[in-house]
Formats: C-alpha cells, sequence, structure tokens
C-alpha cells in the first residue's frame, strides 16, 4: 500500500522554491501569476501535484470538462523545468519512426505520428493565451557534429518527406549548415520549420491563466508532503494529499512532478531519473552579431548524446545550453560551467560576458519516451518527457486529464504500450549506473 512520504525539499537539487532561479526567463517574464497557499482541507473531483506543463494542462482539461480539481504547486507556477528549459519546439519523438513501427507496428507509428501532429497545433492553441504569443519563432535546426551523421540524417528526412508528407522538414548540406550556423563544428543536418522556440515560462504562466479561467484552483507555495489512501477498507478509492496549510480529497490525483519529489511515488522511480542541465544566456549582442551566430533565428538542438542547444533571444542574446553532471547539486558557477561548451561551438563569443545562468532537473526514461501510469485506481503518474515537453507534456497532460474526468483519451492508451523498461540496478544504483553510462556518450562525443 503507498504509505504518505515526506518530500523534504522541493528536488534533487535542494533549491529555495519561495522564488523563481535566477534565470533569462524569470527576468523577462512581465506577468507573474498571483496566487495564495492551500491554508484549509478542501473535497475536488481531482487533485493535481505539480505546476508545470504535465500538471497544467491536466488541470485546463478537467476544468473544461467541468470537474472540480485543484493544484498544488511546491513553488512558484513554472517553478521547475517547464519554467526554465531550452524553449525548443520539436515536431515528434525521442524515437524515429522506425524504431516506432518496430515496437508498435506500422498503424502504432501512424498514430504516434498524428499524435505529434496534434500535440504541436495544441501548442498553438495555448501560445495564444499569452499577450506576447509566448515569444515563439519557427524553425529548428538539427546539426550534426560529425560528418558520418548527415547521410542517415539526410535518409530520415527523405523518409519523412514521402511516407508522412512531412513537407516542412529539409535536408541541410555543409554549406547550407554553415550559411545558417556562425561555427565550424557542423556538417550537415535538417531544417524543420514546423518547430522552432519560445519562452517556457511565458507559456507555463499563461497555462496557468487559462486553467483558472476554466474553473481550476491553483495554489503555489504547497508543497505535497504525502498521499494517502482515504476512507475505509472495502470502500470507493479517494485520496488524502496532504500539505503543510491544509488538505486535499479527491477521487483522482495525478503526480506530475517531473524530476522534482523523487520519492513521492516509489512505484514510478525505477522508471524515470532526474538528471540536471544548465543554460546560459550572454550580455546583449546587437542584432549583426547575433545574426551572424544564426542567420535566420531559428533554434539549433545538435547531435551529440549530451544535447547542446542554443538559439537567439527577442533581446539579441545566444541561450546556450549544455554540459553534462551526475550529481544531485548544481554546479556552484552555472556561468562558468557552461562557457567552454558554449566557446566549442562559437569561439568568436571569448570577448562577451555572461549575463545569466541556471540550472534544472529533468526527468528522462532509459528509452526517452513518457511514462504514464495509473500506480493504483485514481493515482496517476506521468512524467520523463526527456526533453521534448515543450511540445508533448502539455498535451499528454490534458490526455490524462480526460482519463480522469471519464472521458475517452485513446493517444493516451497508445502512449502506455510504449516500452518504458526500469533503468539498471533498481531504484538505488539506477543514478550510478546511468551517470557510468552517460559518461561514456559524453566522451565518444568528443571522440
Amino acid at each position: 500500500m503507498l504509505t504518505p512520504r515526506s518530500i523534504e525539499r522541493a528536488g534533487p537539487t535542494g533549491e529555495d522554491v519561495r522564488a523563481y532561479p535566477p534565470s533569462y526567463y524569470a527576468a523577462t517574464a512581465p506577468m507573474a501569476f498571483a496566487g495564495t497557499a492551500l491554508d484549509q482541507d478542501v473535497q475536488a473531483d481531482a487533485c493535481i501535484i505539480g505546476g508545470g506543463y504535465t500538471g497544467l494542462g491536466a488541470a485546463l482539461r478537467l476544468a473544461e470538462a467541468g470537474r472540480s480539481v485543484v493544484l498544488l504547486e511546491s513553488g512558484p507556477v513554472g517553478w521547475g523545468a517547464s519554467g526554465r528549459n531550452g524553449g525548443q519546439v520539436h515536431l515528434g519523438w525521442n524515437k524515429d519512426q522506425h524504431w516506432l513501427a518496430r515496437h508498435l507496428g506500422s498503424d502504432g507509428a501512424r498514430e504516434m505520428w498524428a499524435m505529434a501532429r496534434h500535440a504541436r497545433d495544441h501548442l498553438d492553441r495555448l501560445i495564444a493565451h499569452d499577450p506576447d504569443g509566448c515569444d515563439f519563432r519557427a524553425g529548428l535546426i538539427h546539426a550534426d557534429h560529425k560528418p558520418g551523421l548527415v547521410a542517415q540524417t539526410h535518409a530520415e528526412v527523405r523518409f519523412l518527406q514521402e511516407a508522412y508528407g512531412h513537407g516542412a522538414l529539409t535536408p541541410l548540406g555543409r554549406d547550407d549548415i554553415r550559411a545558417l550556423v556562425g561555427s565550424q563544428a557542423y556538417h550537415g543536418g535538417s531544417l524543420d520549420m514546423a518547430g522552432g522556440h519560445l519562452h517556457p515560462l511565458k507559456l507555463a504562466l499563461a497555462m496557468a491563466r487559462a486553467a483558472r479561467a476554466a474553473g481550476a484552483v491553483i495554489h503555489p507555495h504547497s508543497r505535497c508532503t504525502g498521499i494517502a489512501p482515504d476512507g475505509p477498507p472495502g470502500t470507493a478509492q479517494a485520496w488524502r494529499v496532504t500539505t503543510p496549510g491544509g488538505t486535499v480529497r479527491a477521487g483522482q490525483v495525478l503526480v506530475a512532478t517531473g524530476g522534482y519529489a523523487t520519492g513521492l511515488v516509489p512505484e514510478v522511480d525505477a522508471h524515470v531519473l532526474p538528471i540536471n542541465n544548465f543554460i546560459a544566456t550572454t550580455a546583449p549582442l546587437g542584432p549583426e552579431r547575433a545574426a551572424a551566430l544564426i542567420a535566420g533565428g531559428q533554434a539549433v538542438s545538435d547531435s551529440r548524446f549530451v544535447v547542446y542547444y542554443f538559439r537567439i533571444t527577442p533581446d539579441h542574446r545566444l541561450l546556450f545550453g549544455g554540459g553534462e553532471r551526475y550529481s544531485w547539486r548544481l554546479p556552484a558557477d552555472i556561468a562558468a560551467f557552461v562557457r567552454p561548451h558554449m566557446l566549442r561551438v562559437f569561439p568568436q563569443l571569448a570577448d562577451v560576458a555572461i549575463d545569466h545562468a541556471w540550472g534544472g532537473t529533468l526527468s528522462i526514461t532509459p528509452h526517452r519516451l513518457p511514462h504514464a501510469a495509473q500506480v493504483m485506481p485514481g493515482l496517476w503518474s506521468l512524467s520523463g518527457f526527456s526533453g521534448l515537453g515543450v511540445v508533448l507534456a502539455p498535451w499528454l497532460g490534458g490526455e490524462i486529464g480526460a482519463t480522469m474526468a471519464g472521458l475517452p483519451a485513446p493517444a493516451l492508451d497508445l502512449v502506455r504500450r510504449l516500452p518504458t523498461p526500469r533503468f539498471p540496478g533498481g531504484t538505488l544504483l539506477r543514478w550510478p549506473t546511468m551517470a557510468a553510462a552517460m559518461t561514456f556518450f559524453a566522451l565518444r562525443d568528443r571522440l
């Protein structure tokens, strides 16, 4: 039986949850989301734990379906990965269509592609809730950092064009990519105009406002300290969710904490691993120097296993993410940690100051596919977006919200068929096992 567990800190990093981390996003998101901590005992049809894309997507869908829903977030809305990620908009999954066909059959693979398109269209509808359109800009470049990878990328482009009609995707040769990206580090790749980049915290805040307008009750600064069955044995299953200030009793509960609050649902921990990632933004470069780095203003994500990703912000800074670290704690000097990785791609920025640097925790699964589970009747978990949460998490959160509301959600049924095995070593050894594996792949990236 699931027993209450105390979560002693907001997440693996031990960060202060009273305010956003000192990120570029926190400095440029003008519309804060006001809310008060839970300070009483309440009842609802559903309780959502986690105020990121997944939880907000579920809360919005439940409220739109006329269900009473209470959302609890340990910090401000969007405090975790949803408010501090790279902001890249991808179309698709972390496994290609060939892999999906082998595991789900050709019909299943096509359904997964259709789901990815639905998720992408859904993102556009969410972006429309923000007065700035979440600073969205179209275009995502995949950049191959080794010459031998280019032919494989081009073959995949042809396949998606011919088999799936994905005309927004085009191949890039060496001259093409170097005309778009001012770096000698890349040898080819692809450009997907269905992808792009946005301001992730503005998206989270827009989703929170939409969910509240639909009727959801959102309590920031309300850390979940435990989940337990509620009611005498033999009765219909209900749940009691506790916080320092109050309790929520609900028939349905969704744990949507991503890489934070490890230990809240131990049954899920072996499938989902929190890892830390790091981002920095330079001082403003000016329009000309910024365009010399990325000529068309697209986002870039490269082929490294420990991926580098970067883009130009609306105020002409380079936002750069990269670097691996296998510790629960963030580096003391994140700017100094990220800078060498940035200079590997753009050595011409050696004279440029870094104005913002921050880290965060995301959740990954062994196959880098989302892990959706009904742990017990009425108790759900959804996490493990493995870097593709900007598009997939809001939509799949909505799908699990539909399921909690008793509505059909065939897409969620298909996602639950995806293989999400346990990490080798189980809950206790998964971290050192993954750290050793990622160290190996990071070394391979450099060869």
